[in-house]
């Protein structure tokens, strides 16, 4: 027995897609700064130290007088011994004129004044402490600063951004396809038979 046979073979179609992504190209240059700094104005105003050296009492004690301080040292000194020889004199004479009193002026005066007392020496040309007087008037320095303020320009800079935009294609790769076909079936032997 004959039976027709239907045969069908089929091909999906396939569809292409090619794609490329966008790209984005961004640049940010660095900002232009410009920084100045003045210098700081100083101004120093100094006023010098002074030293005075008095040295004039230990040339004194050490004997280096100049003539004029000699010629008044050597009047008060004569005056000292006029007053003194005078005042010796007084007291003689009040000693002898009281002679009534007793004792023996004459030869006491006479023995005081055959021995002299004994002079004192020591080293003259050494000057008395504290002989030498200093002054100091220290320096003073006045110091005056003006600070100027730094100067800063910023200048900012805008990003640099290039964008190619992305796409996608699409086609078909491969296109759909339908065959049929028909073939008979002969039935033998309680089974289908075809040719193939």
């Amino acid at each position: 027995m004959r039976l027709p046979q239907v045969r069908l073979q089929s091909q999906q179609a396939l569809i292409s897609i090619e794609t490329e992504h966008a790209q984005v190209q961004i640049q940010q240059p660095k900002a232009t700064q410009e920084i100045q700094q003045p210098e700081a104005e100083v101004t120093i105003n100094t006023t010098p130290s002074r030293l005075t050296i008095d040295q004039s009492q230990a040339w004194y004690d050490m004997g280096l007088k100049s003539v004029k301080q000699a010629h008044q040292d050597e009047a008060k000194r004569g005056y000292q011994k006029v007053l003194q020889g005078i005042a010796r004199r007084v007291n003689d004479g009040n000693e002898q004129m009281k002679i009534e009193n007793g004792g023996t002026p004459l030869i006491s005066q006479a023995v005081r004044h055959a021995y002299k007392p004994d002079k004192q020496f020591n080293i003259g040309w050494i000057p008395s402490t504290f002989a030498v007087k200093t002054d100091y008037q220290p320096a003073e320095v006045d110091i005056r600063v003006n600070v100027n303020a730094p100067l800063i320009r910023n200048t900012p800079n805008n990003p640099i951004m290039s964008y190619s935009p992305g796409y996608a294609r699409t086609g078909i790769r491969q296109e759909n396809d339908l065959q049929v076909d028909f073939e008979p079936l002969v039935f033998r032997n309680f089974q289908f038979e075809m040719s193939i």
